[in-house]
């Protein structure tokens, strides 16, 4: 997390809250190139040329927050930021030296540095009438400064993880360092500490105004990332490193777990559960027999309570006793397969327990529109299919056994052309009759779709650039097929089995850092499939920020 803040305090809440703002900023080009150690001298010289314009404008800033500030306590806590600040300035060629690098005599002030400078001056320089709102002013200059510290510790310690201790090759290390150090850490808390304690009087609306200019002071060093230039050929983001005239993009995804928070099968039986009768109803003969709400939950549970044991049970006798050494494509399908005679069993019993009669078309809908997607998963599909200059289509492959639920959840954030092969519940007159519609129930069906999609979507003059997002075991040869197999997520099923034979999961930044590196040593920026590696991350930000950049 970049060092360690106060559990209770407001500092500490605010980053937790803005964290994935400065996730994003870690694929911005010149992060990546820098933690590759591959970025161009002069793009670095261009950024840190840029401290000594942050640097004076926190100087001034806290000379206002020193004069705003009504405790001697207080007083005395900003003055020696300040004299760091100062003493920062004064040493600044001689740590640029210490880097390896000298600053340009012309230090030109860039538009993106200016807007964040001007944004902390003018937060500092608040109108003021009474004592009382000067404190104010003060703890809202300490939110516009704290962003830039903590954001600075946190790409720092997470560049510093993927680095051997042992190799000093790394051109930017003494920089890393810089920042990754417990005396950097102890100013960036020292600020936090401050502004937590003054923020303790503010009123409900002055603490919204706080969290806002924390947030927006958030969003100007990351757009400061973004708009440092990068002349040289880079890994990220992909839509617009790949080469739109040869590459068409297609995304797959799975939908359970990696596009919902929850199992749409726990959701349907929901629905058939609160719809139904309370007791059981002597239907008549144009209706379909259900189950009373009661009988149809005890059901369910039992149903749940099976499917939990079996599929454990199911584990332990397909994972192997020792971890191969190398990546075993062929043991991991015979595993799948077994796994897949599973799935197919307990699909059975759904049908044959009748849990899924009788449910309404139109209940089902309205929750499948009612569903909130994992956040960031709908922005993430609305930018690919909404960009008129990216040639992409996005397809979800799902075990889910209603497609209607799951084009109903899309439809909601106008995504009506995202393509859904699943299975599906058969109606009466739009009234489920308890069967299922078996269209995908292994990880060799969902890869026979992924395969056959891509055969149907072929032309003669481009080729695809596949990327599969999916979290759950049943997506593993999707994953690994792909060019691009990202896990969404922490299915310890997926990473258990994945493991045992052979299956690499990288930490997604990490994986671009290292691809980084070979592209600039003259490898290949094109990836691959079946190479028995997979990136993992934690959000859809990250993946937001590696495909789209932003």
């Amino acid at each position: 997390m970049g060092g360690v803040v106060d559990e209770e305090g407001i500092a500490r809440k605010f980053w937790i809250k803005f964290r994935n703002d400065s996730v994003v900023a870690m694929y911005t080009p010149f992060l990546v190139c820098l933690a590759s150690g591959k970025l161009d001298s002069e793009a670095f010289l261009h950024c840190i040329s840029q401290d000594v314009h942050f640097l004076k404008a926190f100087s001034q800033a806290y000379e206002i927050a020193d004069d705003c500030a009504d405790d001697d306590e207080d007083k005395d806590a900003i003055r020696k930021m300040r004299k760091l600040v100062i003493e920062a300035l004064r040493m600044r060629d001689d740590a640029v030296r210490d880097w390896g690098f000298d600053l340009p005599k012309e230090i030109p002030y860039n538009s993106a540095t200016s807007k964040y400078t001007d944004f902390l001056l003018a937060t500092a320089s608040g109108k003021t009438a009474t004592p009382f709102e000067k404190t104010k002013v003060a703890a809202y200059t300490l939110a516009a400064i704290a962003p830039y510290m903590r954001f600075y510790a946190f790409i720092s310690n997470e560049i510093q993880t993927l680095l051997d201790p042992n190799d000093g090759s790394h051109k930017y290390k003494k920089w890393i360092d810089s920042y990754s150090s417990q005396s950097f850490e102890a100013s960036a808390l020292q600020n936090e500490d401050l502004l937590d304690k003054l923020s303790i009087s503010l009123t409900g609306e002055e603490l919204e105004i706080l969290e806002k200019v924390y947030h927006q002071a958030t969003k100007l060093e990351v757009d400061f990332f973004y708009a440092q230039p990068v002349v040289q050929q880079t890994i990220v983001p992909l839509c617009r490193v790949h080469d739109h005239a040869k590459y068409h993009l297609t995304v797959f995804c799975d939908f359970d777990m990696t596009c919902t928070p929850i199992d749409s099968s726990a959701l349907l039986a929901e629905i058939a559960i609160v719809t139904a009768p309370k007791i059981d109803l002597n239907a008549s003969e144009t209706q379909l027999v259900r189950m009373s709400s009661t009988d149809l939950k005890n059901t369910w549970g039992v149903l749940s309570t099976q499917y939990t044991e079996e599929l454990e049970k199911c584990m332990e006798s397909i994972v192997p006793s020792e971890t191969v050494e190398k990546f075993n494509y062929e043991g991991l399908c015979k595993a799948l397969e077994q796994l897949s005679d599973f799935e197919k069993r307990a699909n059975s019993r759904v049908v044959q327990s009748g849990v899924l009669k009788g449910l309404n078309l139109e209940d089902i809908k309205r929750a499948g529109q009612g569903l909130i997607l994992q956040d960031g998963c709908t922005g993430f599909f609305q930018k690919i299919l909404k960009n008129d200059n990216l040639k992409a289509d996005v397809n979800v492959l799902s075990y889910c056994w209603c497609g209607d639920f799951i084009k109903s959840a899309f439809s909601s954030g106008d995504l009506g052309v995202v393509r859904v092969y699943s299975n599906e519940l058969a109606y009466e007159e739009s009234i489920s009759t308890g069967e299922i519609i078996k269209k995908m129930e292994s990880a060799m069906e969902k890869l026979q779709a992924f395969k056959d999609i891509l055969k149907e979507g072929c032309s003669n003059d481009m080729e695809h650039l596949t990327v599969y997002i999916g979290g759950s075991i049943g997506d593993l040869l999707c994953l690994l097929e792909a060019d691009i197999g990202i896990v969404i997520g922490s299915s310890l099923n997926l990473r258990r089995l994945g493991d045992q034979f052979g299956v690499s999961f990288v930490p997604l930044f990490s994986g671009l850092v290292k691809k980084q590196q070979q592209l600039i040593e003259g490898g290949s920026p094109n990836w691959k499939g079946l190479s028995g590696t997979l990136y993992t991350v934690s959000s859809w930000t990250e993946i937001n920020a590696f495909i789209l950049g932003s």
